[in-house]
């Protein structure tokens, strides 16, 4: 690992990406505007809907609604209820096929992140004409996808506002990602009538999930003066709303405001990348199949303490910015009343703080994949060695909980 190679690259990318226009989605927020769904497609005069969500859904009732909504105004649509979490190829080339067999010219994402990336990954794919395996990387999609709205049911992955779409590759047993700004939906709609109710674990992990895309894009070498507000915005909703969240899943203020802090965490990291919570993360879904909010949400105050020493001056920012202490404190203070904090908020909500399933064997090479994954991509403020992510995970083994 050549740390000057990395710095060169993240500093080359820095300024591309101030060339790079990436669009924000219209944005549809508040309570019952599920309503709003059947006007949105017909002024776009579309025909017949590609409704892509997951079976825990459709189990529960919750899609039934805009179901009898577009039933009610006679838009056709086709119901694709196989997504399951960490999409992988095969199932973004199953849903391509029935997208095309139905002749669907609209899209509609009503689900959780992994339905959101999964039919990111079928728009993509059959605006493409290609495997989606093809379209992996930077900049290959390079064509408007059909009319699609992302409808969030969980506060965490911000995804209806994002230009990535994650698909697991089963074979190889990795993750990869399909960047492009054609992936950004085009609406994005935020209800939080759909999430009422939603388990206290899935609350939890998911709105860790949109507070780790807050703090690593703020502590991003990419990040700018518009992406460190889109994170603050994120984080001050998080560390009020979330707890209340938690507390009472039927608090709808409370779920709006998760809501619209996962879609500005979302559009930070968007701009300005992730770190190495995420790149531990993803491997730990890949092999596990540990839902993602929550390998996230047992990594990050790990993580945030391995980049302190390099951190310092935004650390302290936060703590004063999110009002955790006064800014004539001494900065080591202002640093640890953030971290403080991080770690006050994971308890509240009870995150385990290790991983079951990890096995020591496995270390070495979810720690190789990790900072491989990591490693030119994502501007971190501290470079982390391969030894130094293996120490982290072997603290996170049952045999060895913190």
């Amino acid at each position: 690992m050549n740390p000057w190679l990395h710095h060169f690259i993240i500093y080359i990318r820095k300024y591309a990406n101030k060339l790079i226009r990436i669009p924000l989605p219209t944005l549809v927020t508040g309570s019952n505007h599920l309503d709003d769904v059947p006007e949105l497609l017909q002024r776009q005069g579309k025909s017949c809907v590609f409704i892509a969500t997951d079976n825990g859904l459709m189990q529960l009732g919750l899609i039934k609604p805009l179901l009898t909504l577009l039933e009610d105004k006679g838009i056709n649509y086709h119901l694709f209820d196989q997504i399951t979490p960490d999409p992988t190829i095969e199932l973004v080339e199953l849903g391509k096929k029935c997208f095309i067999e139905h002749q669907c010219d609209a899209i509609i994402a009503f689900g959780g992140g992994s339905v959101i990336d999964c039919a990111k990954g079928v728009a993509a794919s059959v605006v493409k004409n290609k495997s989606i395996a093809a379209l992996s990387g930077l900049f290959r999609v390079r064509k408007k996808l059909p009319y699609f709205i992302a409808i969030p049911t969980t506060a965490g992955t911000g995804s209806e506002t994002t230009l990535v779409a994650v698909i697991t590759d089963v074979t190889k047993q990795q993750k990869f990602t399909v960047i492009d700004p054609c992936l950004v939906p085009a609406v994005a709609l935020l209800d939080p009538v759909l999430t009422i109710g939603l388990p206290k674990q899935i609350t939890a992990e998911t709105g860790i999930d949109a507070l780790t895309h807050a703090i690593e894009s703020y502590l991003s070498k990419h990040a700018t003066r518009l992406t460190k507000q889109y994170s603050l915005q994120a984080m001050k909703g998080i560390f009020t709303s979330l707890p209340l969240a938690y507390d009472d899943g039927s608090n709808e203020k409370a779920r709006h405001e998760m809501l619209l802090a996962s879609y500005y965490a979302g559009a930070a990291f968007t701009r300005a990348s992730i770190g190495y919570v995420h790149a531990i993360a993803h491997q730990l879904g890949v092999v596990y199949h540990i839902p993602h909010g929550r390998a996230n949400a047992v990594l990050l105050s790990h993580v945030l303490e391995f980049s302190k020493h390099k951190s310092v001056e935004k650390y302290a920012e936060l703590a004063v910015s999110l009002g955790f202490c006064d800014k004539s404190e001494d900065k080591k203070l202002q640093v640890q009343a953030f971290l403080t904090r991080v770690n006050s908020l994971i308890r509240h909500l009870n995150i385990p703080i290790y991983f079951e399933q990890l096995q020591t064997k496995d270390i070495p090479l979810l720690a190789n994949r990790a900072i491989k994954e990591a490693y030119c991509d994502y501007p971190v403020p501290k470079l982390m060695s391969v030894m130094e992510c293996q120490a982290i995970l072997h603290k996170l083994c049952n045999s060895h909980p913190v």
